[in-house]
């Protein structure tokens, strides 16, 4: 079976602070876009999991999300037997995509199919909390509120279509840990956080210049360029623009996608992708796009 794997950008991303458990508080709307990886997972009568990994330089062994996720459902299903899996990777690493958590859920999503098996959407959601914050989501997909870790995810009305230029530096890669700790040093020192995130119900109708993102106040310090790539998205038309996630890439919105590509041409020292936003009904028949191998 062969599955996409799409990648998110976050419109809203708020940091209010740290839990009792240790992790971060988080106030984020997710928007799902076009930009994918490929997996394609089968079934082996070997026990074990055998990962193969293209595009990318990554561990194919228990340290990988999809081998985790395999892994996670052989236990939970009680399965004999293995799995083969195959990833190609195009979502680039590091970025604030969220590509190995897409990979996460589209690992748990394609192999429930190919065991025929049923798993309650509600245990589903723990089993994808249980391999990162991010992959909830991605069994969601489309527009969503994203609370608590980031894993307590809620369904949003959908925005207009717009195409996304994700701009990413060749030589920078800001890792989730560092961007949360220059984070926490920053709430340490203020009365309280830099912004206020907008109320759920403003959520359901965000506009493109409503783009928010806490990180920036820490990662745009430490890495000018990106700060300076946000300027020049705005300035080559985009209605909105914003890092993505924790970094380090930055992305703008446009409307239309002969715009977008223009926009893109300018940044030829960069990574560029572009890519379109999904709605979650788009997002489901994505699932119905995915076929046999």
């Amino acid at each position: 079976m062969r599955l996409a794997a799409l990648a998110k950008i976050n419109l809203q991303l708020t940091v209010t602070g740290t839990r009792p458990d240790g992790y971060h508080e988080l106030r984020t709307v997710f928007q799902s876009i076009s930009l994918h990886d490929d997996l394609m997972i089968e079934r082996s009568r070997r026990p074990g999991i055998e990962l193969s990994i293209s595009g990318a330089e990554l561990d194919p062994g228990p340290k990988n999300l999809v081998w985790r996720a395999l892994d996670l459902l052989s236990r939970e299903l009680r399965l004999s037997g293995g799995w083969r899996a195959r990833l190609e990777k195009r979502i680039p690493m590091g970025a604030g995509l969220g590509g190995g958590s897409s990979d996460a859920a589209t690992a748990l999503v394609g192999g429930v199919r190919l065991t025929g098996k049923r798993i309650a959407p509600e245990r589903l959601l723990e089993m994808a909390a249980s391999l990162g914050a991010d992959v909830p989501f991605f069994l969601v997909g489309g527009r969503a509120l994203g609370v608590g870790r980031g894993d307590e995810v809620y369904p949003l009305e959908e925005g207009r279509r717009r195409w996304v230029v994700v701009v990413l530096p060749k030589e920078i890669r800001v890792a989730t840990p560092d961007a949360y700790r220059w984070l926490d040093a920053k709430l340490t020192k203020a009365a309280s956080p830099p912004k206020l995130f907008l109320s759920c119900a403003r959520s359901w109708s965000l506009e493109d210049a409503d783009l928010l993102n806490a990180f920036e106040a820490v990662v745009f310090d430490r890495y000018p360029i990106l700060r300076e790539m946000k300027r020049r998205l705005l300035q080559a038309g985009a209605a909105g623009a914003a890092l993505a996630g924790s970094g380090s890439a930055v992305f703008g919105l446009f409307q239309n996608p002969a715009h977008a590509r223009r926009a893109a041409r300018k940044f030829q020292e960069a990574q560029v992708y572009v890519a379109r936003t999904v709605t979650r009904g788009e997002f489901g028949r994505w699932g119905a796009r995915r076929r046999e191998a």
